[in-house]
């Protein structure tokens, strides 16, 4: 599918050219009112059809869509009319064009899911149900809306893993992270953690999977912001705070727990090896949650994105991101499996058989629960 981005003023009245506006009556004897609204519409066309047929359905789209707005503010005068389009594959295979009434800002109110969705929580509802989606998981939050100018460039990389080989085992099924996630590493944010930082690391990959599933929108947290979080929570004494004391997988827990309420599911093994009788549970949450997981011993954190599991067999193998790496956000040097980060001795993002993990340590994992909302 490739995008047409067209822009187009006409008028809509026998007046000069201008912005599309909307007149409506709020019903009081001040007379009619004049509200300018922005139209912003989405038309799918065959490759094929000419750019005239392309302008034609866009203008039809965009009449049907200033009607929709007009209906909108009548019944909500006091809110700001917004056309949104958003992707639910695999449940539509085509966008969703939804005109919604978006409620004005207020200053001091403070919503984790950011500022309008709270307030449009009863909308998505009523669209779930017409368009029989899961009712678990969000599909139509404002911040899902298309973004049509693209990823913002530079910053964090995002799945890293994508474009890797294959792990090499035979037969059964690979087991993925769904949806997007932050690498989150070594030496990030111009702070240096090198050495101490790697579960920190690690739990800001995590909190990046819940903003890019927009089950939240507040910030990752920095290192002195997750040390102040667990001081205040009573786990560790005032002295940690700028200290360069390391976290495990337990603190990660806790952490989401607090600043997300997203509970997690603990495993906890006495020896590294033995995850490799976990590969049916962890198979089974990547299928169900789809979160990344964090898992620390030995002294060394890491991230799990994945399994590749054959359950005849038993054979498994992880699918590793390693928090250790210090370089730049470059990924071709990040997926080079022959480049190993001192402090792990593994490269940056890769796929492994339990012998990364010690066997004379025990680990523990945090399997991060997806919130069952909309």
């Amino acid at each position: 599918v490739e995008v047409l981005q067209l822009r187009q003023v006409w008028s809509l009245s026998c007046d000069a050219p201008t912005a599309p506006t909307v007149a409506f009556l709020p019903g009081s004897k001040s007379g009619p009112a004049s509200s300018p609204v922005s139209v912003d519409v989405l038309a799918v066309c065959l490759a094929s059809e000419p750019l005239s047929a392309a302008v034609a359905r866009l203008r039809a789209a965009a009449l049907r869509q200033a009607t929709a707005l007009a209906a909108l503010l009548k019944t909500s005068p006091a809110c700001r009319p917004t056309a949104l389009h958003f992707q639910v594959a695999p449940h539509l295979p085509f966008p969703l064009s939804l005109v919604l009434p978006v409620p004005p800002s207020k200053q001091g109110e403070e919503d984790p899911l950011g500022p309008e969705e709270g307030a449009l929580r009863g909308v998505r509802e009523s669209v779930h149900a017409r368009l029989f989606l899961p009712m678990d998981r969000p599909y139509v939050r404002v911040a899902q809306a298309m973004d049509f100018a693209g990823p913002p460039v530079g910053g964090r990389l995002r799945n890293v893993h994508e474009g890797l080989a294959p792990s090499g085992v035979k037969g059964g099924s690979v087991h993925l992270v769904q949806g997007a996630y932050d690498y989150c590493h070594y030496m990030q944010d111009k702070f240096d953690d090198d050495g101490w930082g790697c579960m920190y690391r690690s739990y800001q990959t995590v909190i990046s999977w819940f903003r890019h599933q927009h089950y939240t929108a507040l910030p990752i947290q920095s290192h002195e912001g997750v040390q102040k979080m667990l001081v205040s929570m009573g786990d560790k004494p005032p002295r940690f705070v700028g200290s360069k004391q390391w976290i495990g997988a337990m603190e990660a827990a806790i952490l989401l727990d607090q600043y997300l309420g997203v509970s997690c599911k603990v495993i906890n093994v006495p020896s590294g090896h033995d995850l490799e009788d976990k590969g049916r549970e962890l198979a089974q949450h990547f299928d169900t949650q789809g979160t990344p997981i964090s898992i620390g011993g030995g002294v060394l954190a890491f991230t799990i994105l994945g399994v590749h599991y054959n359950a005849e067999t038993s054979q498994i193998k992880f699918l590793v991101l390693d928090p250790h790496y210090t370089g730049s956000e470059d990924l071709g040097t990040i997926q080079n499996q022959s480049k190993k980060n001192t402090c792990s001795g593994i490269p940056s993002v890769g796929w492994h058989d339990v012998s990364i993990f010690r066997k004379d340590s025990f680990y523990n994992l945090a399997l991060p629960q997806r919130p069952k909302a909309i």
